[in-house]
C-alpha cells in the first residue's frame, strides 16, 4: 500500500460490509490506520439492519455476498431514506469491470474502489465523500 496522510480522528464512524472475514478485518485495520472507528457485518442484510440501527457518515459496501448483495443492500438503504439526506455508499469489489461500476450506479452507490484496496486511493475517496463530525 501507498502511504497516505492519516485524516482527522473527528471523521464520522463508518460500516464495513463484507462477506469474507479476512477483507473485512484487513479493511477496518486500514480504517482504524487512517484515523477511522468502523463496524464490520457480512452481508448486505446485516448492513440494512445496521443503517437503521445506528448512525454512519459512509458505507464501505461489497458487492457481491450471500444472504443479501451489495447492490441490493444499497437499494434497500435508499428506499429507507430521508428525502434530503443521503448516506454515500462506496462498492468495494474485487471486480473492477465497467458492468460492474454501471451495475453500482444503478443500485445507487456513489464510488468505487477495486480490491485489493490501495490505502491513498481509500483515504481519497473518502475526503471526497465525507464531512468531519461536529
Amino acid at each position: 500500500m501507498n502511504a497516505s496522510p492519516e485524516l482527522p480522528r473527528s471523521w464520522p464512524r463508518l460500516l464495513v460490509v463484507d462477506d469474507n472475514p479476512v477483507n473485512r478485518k484487513v479493511l477496518v485495520r486500514t480504517l482504524q490506520k487512517l484515523g477511522f472507528e468502523a463496524d464490520a457485518v457480512e452481508n448486505g442484510l446485516e448492513a440494512v439492519r445496521a443503517v437503521q440501527g445506528a448512525e454512519y457518515g459512509a458505507v464501505l459496501m461489497d458487492c457481491h455476498m450471500p444472504v443479501m448483495d451489495g447492490y441490493q443492500a444499497t437499494a434497500e438503504i435508499r428506499a429507507g431514506e430521508e428525502a434530503g439526506r443521503r448516506l454515500p455508499i462506496i462498492a468495494v469489489t474485487a471486480h473492477d469491470q465497467d458492468t460492474n461500476r454501471t451495475l453500482a450506479a444503478e443500485a445507487g452507490m456513489d464510488d468505487f474502489l477495486p480490491k485489493p484496496i490501495d490505502r491513498s486511493k481509500l483515504a481519497e475517496t473518502l475526503q471526497r465523500w465525507l464531512q468531519p463530525a461536529a
